[in-house]
Order: C-alpha cells, then structure tokens, then sequence
C-alpha cells in the first residue's frame, strides 16, 4: 500500500515539475477567444512566462544611471528625512511618467543614484531629472511662496479652451498659504517664476489676482506647446524636492554590454550546476538523483517568486546571489545525506537511518541558513544599488532552499525509500566488515524519534531523617 501511495505522489510530483517548467519558460496565448482584426480565433488572454516578468537591471538590459549630491546649504541636522522625501518624490515622478522600473537608491547620507533600464531615449530621462528647476510665486518682486507648498503638477493638453497648460496641486499647507496671499493681495500681478541652476530665472506667468483662491490647486497657462507644459510640469516637481540636487554623475549602460553579459553569466551558472548535478548522481548514486530534482524544483520557485516580487530586480550580483544559494543548498543536502551515512554505518536500517540524518543534519542547516539570511539582511540594509540586488535574491535564495530542503528533499527521500525497498548499493550506502543490523522498534514504539529511548527504572529519592 505504501508503495503504491508513494509512486502516486511521485508521478504527481513529476507532472507538478513538468507544469512548473513550461510555466517558468513559455508564453502562449489561451487557444480561445476570438480577435476579429485577424480574421479568425485567436486567444485573446495571453500568459508570460516567469521568466519574461522578471525585472532585468541596468546591467542587463542596458539604460541610464544618474548620481546627484545634496547641495551643500541642505546638509542639515534633519538631513536624513529631507534625503528620504527626496528619493520618494523622484520615483514617483519617474513612475508618473512611465518609467516603472526605475530605482532610485541612497549612496552615502547625501547622494542618491537613480538608475532607468531599458530606455529607448536616454535623453528624455536626463532631461526629467538632469536639471532640476525651484519655482516661486512672486508679488511685487517678492517671493510669498515657493515649490515646497506643491504636491502635484500635471501638463495637460488644452484648459477651458487656453492652451496647453500646468495644473498645480498644493499640500494642505499650501493650500492655505496659496488662499491666503490671493486674499491679501486682489488686485495684484502674481508672478510664477521658474529657477533652473545655471540658468536665467524665467518668468512663465503672470496673472492677475482677480479673488481669493481656494480650494488646493492653481493652473500655470501660456505654455504654447503641450511639450512645454510637461517639461515645466517635470521640472516644477523635481523642484519640490526637499533638498535640491547637483548632478555628479551620469552615463548611458549599453543593451548589447547587457546583454552580453547575461548571456554570459547564465552560461557560466548553467554549466557549473550542471557539473553539481553530475557530481552528485555519481558520488551519492539515488540520494544525488533526489538532489537533483529538489534543485530543478528549487529553480522553479526561484523564477516564480522572482516574477511576482515587485522588489525584485535582477542584476549581474542578483545572478551570482542564485547560484550562491543553490550552493548553500547543495551543501544542505551533502550534510543531510552524509548524516545518513553514518547513521547507517553504525548499523541502522536504511529507514531509520533516513529519519536520524535528518533530525541531525536540521540543526547545522538552520544554524547555517540563518547566519546566511542575517548576514543578507545586512547588506541590504547598509548597502545600495547591485549589492542590495545581491542581498535580497540571496535573502530569498536561501528561504527557498530550507524549504526544498527541509519539506521536499524529505518528501521524495521517504517515497522513493518505500518504492525501492532495503537497496543500500543504490543509495551509495555500505558498512565497514562485521557490523551487524542493529534491530530497532522503528515506526512502532517511537515514531517521533529515530532511536528507541532506554527505560529508565524509577528510584524514589530518600527521605530525609
């Protein structure tokens, strides 16, 4: 009965990895629907692979990357909290302008590095953040408020009829202080004027104060062209960041290096597993074979949790991070299996020899692994860029492999144990000349242990005279 439960489950297994494989590599159309624009059934919902979701870094897919330091006058004692704000608001506003995957991480307590793979115009994404612009509201020549009071600023194509022109929307602060000037000053020009280092001030409006304003918002026209509107608008916003930004450093990534490169590295990983692989169905006979297949399964749910992350980037280090983890896990199952051997040498049956390893080898796994994670977790919080790519694939790298360590390896080790009976020589098992079958209660009196624990008798202390 056993037997025939555990090649169920096992033909289950290879029919659950088979999906696992096609899913993580191949994209197809669903074979139903209808799309009348091509004149016959097509399936309309389409389904992309893992690895097709997976996002590629700069390194990979080439791009740009940009380096910008806190102006001098900004470093101040709330430093930290103006640079975080900062970050924030330049992903948003790359993320607003259709540039999803780009990062934008601190280097230092004053920098930030901006990173955008897989641009077609990298020009586009300096002119957004290459210089950025201050803005003031002026009445008189005298400045009453300032970018900071803005929230939003969106480029829309034509306002009542006037225009490409500039929504402003301001915080709940600004708001008030916006209400408040418009109040005391009717009657009055205000003059919306654009800073940008190393440029004229420009004056892009000037209207009159005809009431008070409420309400949060304000629109900027006059902008000729929707182009303009939105080059104002991007420069408006990354003129409200909390510190302003001198750009350092810049330079474009090529696709064809990228691509080069992950060429080349996914070679190099594939051939070193596959020389693990072979290893190991050659030293550890059925036990390498069982390896293999935990890795294969370890390399789907790598894929699977690397396409639905969103945090996830993969990088050349994210890369040596995979391989690293399918070490540690390889080497969780040397211990595993050596353990096993042991066992086995001191007499143990094959069975019981399975579930002592194990309960051995759990502790120098997970003592291993978390040193593993602790240390992942270091790097990601000190580090920036690629080494927080590396930190997190690893961090993730090394969860998986506990997993198929400890739940799955187990699982298949137990089955094909039930199918292939007492064959020690197929399993790479074998005693020392005249040691005998130790006999055990395995499975009967003590199910939970692998060693049946001596009864002790009870003795009563004696009473004190």
């Amino acid at each position: 009965m056993k037997k025939k439960s555990s090649i169920i489950k096992l033909s289950a297994t290879g029919a659950l990895i088979v999906l696992g494989i096609i899913l993580s590599f191949a994209s197809f159309h669903f074979p139903f629907g209808w799309n009348p624009n091509v004149g016959g059934p097509q399936g309309i919902n389409r389904y992309n692979s893992f690895v097709s979701q997976i996002r590629l870094g700069i390194d990979l897919v080439g791009g740009i990357y940009a380096v910008y330091e806190a102006h001098e006058e900004d470093i101040t004692a709330d430093r930290d909290d103006r640079m975080n704000s900062t970050r924030t608001m330049l992903e948003s506003m790359l993320a607003a302008r259709g540039f999803t995957e780009a990062t934008v991480v601190r280097e230092g307590s004053d920098r930030l590095r901006v990173e955008v793979p897989d641009v077609d115009n990298p020009q586009e994404i300096f002119n957004i953040i290459g210089r950025p612009a201050s803005l003031e509201f002026r009445i008189a020549g005298t400045a009453v408020m300032s970018g900071e009071h803005i929230r939003n600023a969106r480029p829309v194509d034509n306002h009542d009829g006037q225009g490409p022109a500039v929504e402003l929307q301001f915080t709940s602060e600004g708001g008030d202080r916006f209400f408040e000037v418009t109040s005391q000053n009717v009657g009055q020009a205000m003059e919306i004027v654009v800073l940008v280092e190393g440029e004229a001030e420009r004056v892009v409006s000037a209207p009159m104060i005809n009431a008070a304003i409420s309400g949060g918002n304000a629109v900027i026209t006059g902008m000729g062209s929707f182009a303009a509107a939105r080059e104002l608008s991007d420069q408006i916003m990354s003129g409200t960041f909390s510190v302003r930004l001198v750009l350092i450093e810049s330079d474009t990534v090529s696709a064809t290096l990228g691509a080069t490169a992950l060429r080349m590295s996914l070679i190099a990983g594939i051939v070193g597993v596959v020389l693990v692989m072979l290893f190991m169905a050659w030293f550890y006979k059925m036990f390498g074979a069982i390896a293999n297949i935990s890795i294969v399964i370890y390399t789907i749910l790598m894929l699977f949790l690397m396409a639905i992350i969103p945090w996830v980037q993969l990088t050349l280090p994210g890369i040596a991070g995979i391989i690293l983890s399918i070490g540690m896990s390889i080497d969780a199952n040397i211990i595993i299996y050596e353990r096993i051997k042991d066992e086995y040498r001191k007499g143990k049956s094959m069975k019981a020899s399975y579930h002592a390893g194990f309960k051995r080898a759990l502790r120098a796994i997970i003592d291993s692994n978390v040193t593993g994670i602790g240390a992942g977790i270091v790097l990601y919080i000190l580090g920036t860029g690629p080494v927080q790519s590396f930190a997190l694939i690893f961090i993730i790298g090394i969860a998986v492999s506990v997993i198929t360590n400890i739940v799955i390896t187990r699982m298949l080790i137990k089955n094909f144990l039930n199918i292939t009976g007492d064959r020690p020589k197929l399993f790479g098992l074998k005693r020392d000349k005249g040691v005998a079958e130790v006999p055990d209660d395995f499975g009967k009196k003590n199910r939970k242990g692998d060693e049946e624990k001596e009864s002790v008798p009870f003795r009563p202390e004696p009473l004190p005279v």
